[in-house]
């Protein structure tokens, strides 16, 4: 009886053990959202009101680190600081200048490739909205070569989507959120986006639904508040709005573009297609009969979803000489990576990695006009063309 008590007396105290190691931020502060853990230890914990018991006594008053505190609040308790007025009061922590942004004072860190590649690993783990191997088949078809895709030629006798589970996946908030919005645009450019208040408030939902509403978009916002990027959460999502939805001319002095039109949507100008990089349009309009397949010029190496191709296709005459999209992810995702790349490295490529292998994404800014403090909008943002 004494050795059962022993053992079960034992067993109590792991179990306890491990489930307080659970709800401890013991070595876990700094950003991140994991979802072993019954609460977190990173920034964005207060916004959510998930930290940890102990997240201020360990991530906050004892750490003498600036790693998750940058442009955090004054607090007495602290024993070094983080925020832009350290430096006049000569209480930084040692880490600051390394961390935070030592000239501009709004805690902007520099991110490297090897950050922004940790957080699409960590996003692609996220994505839990993404279309299963059931929910999606796609039937590829004819590869070219990279000298052939100009050549116009269908070769492809059947659909490049061959079936998709439309009545779960688009019932879910955030497709739901895109489909309202995707059809919003006149493809044209040169004519006028003129937007109604309902088509607006769908642009604050679809901002909403992905970036609040979701882990994964929550996860961004945690790395680039972190950052310094954003010093709240209304701040990002207004930037976002403006970035991807703010109207432009690219095309007879017309406010006839934004960023999220020529990217999600696709638009015609100068007799071809220009944008267009959304697995979901694509799919719409394949299926109402309004765009033709012809083949693929690459095909990512991944197996499941999400996965890449670079597509060949003509949209009611108008034809897309390579048009590549993320196949088979969430809109949050598709959504979250590009304003990963354009914030971090706008006009740039940007190295990604999707479960072990990496994805480049190349971003470019529009010049020739800009919103708020001279801040530039999205001129496109795509999948690069991998080199044979």
């Amino acid at each position: 009886m004494k050795v059962i008590a022993v053992l079960a007396l034992l067993g109590t105290l792991f179990h306890q053990g491990y489930s307080n190691s659970l709800d401890s931020c013991e070595g876990r502060c700094g950003y991140g959202t994991d979802n072993d853990f019954s609460c977190q230890c990173n920034p964005s914990c207060e916004r959510y009101r998930d930290c940890c018991s102990d997240y201020s006594e360990i991530c906050k008053a004892e750490a003498p680190s600036c790693k998750g505190r940058c442009d955090e609040k004054y607090d007495p308790d602290n024993e070094c600081h983080c925020n832009s007025k350290c430096t006049q009061y000569d209480n930084c922590c040692n880490d600051y200048k390394d961390l935070c942004d030592s000239n501009g004072g709004g805690g902007s860190g520099v991110i490297t490739d090897a950050e922004i590649k940790s957080l699409s690993e960590t996003l692609y783990a996220l994505d839990s909205n993404k279309a299963s191997a059931s929910q999606l088949i796609i039937d590829p078809q004819a590869l070219v070569h990279d000298s052939q895709t100009g050549s116009q030629s269908d070769l492809s006798s059947r659909l490049l989507f061959k079936y998709l589970d439309e009545q779960t996946l688009f019932s879910r908030p955030t497709y739901a959120a895109l489909l309202a919005v995707l059809d919003n645009y006149n493809r044209m450019t040169g004519q006028t986006e003129d937007m109604s208040s309902q088509q607006l408030a769908e642009q604050y939902t679809f901002l909403k639904e992905t970036m609040s509403n979701t882990e994964l978009g929550r996860e961004l916002f945690a790395f680039l508040y972190t950052k310094g990027v954003y010093a709240s959460e209304e701040e990002f999502i207004n930037d976002l709005k403006m970035m991807w939805f703010g109207l432009y001319s690219r095309n007879n002095n017309k406010m006839d573009s934004s960023g999220f039109e020529h990217i999600f949507a696709g638009e015609v100008k100068g007799g071809k297609v220009s944008g267009f990089h959304n697995w979901i349009q694509f799919y719409l309009l394949e299926k109402r009969g309004k765009l033709n397949y012809y083949s693929h010029s690459f095909n990512g190496p991944w197996t499941t979803y999400p996965d890449v191709l670079g597509m060949q296709f003509k949209w009611d005459g108008y034809y897309k000489q390579v048009g590549s999209a993320v196949i088979g992810c969430s809109p949050e995702f598709d959504f979250a990576l590009y304003s990963l790349c354009y914030i971090t490295r706008p006009g740039k490529q940007c190295r990604l990695s999707l479960g072990g292998k990496e994805l480049m994404i190349q971003t470019y800014t529009w010049d020739n006009s800009s919103y708020g403090d001279g801040k530039k909008f999205i001129g496109s943002a795509f999948p690069a063309t991998p080199r044979n």
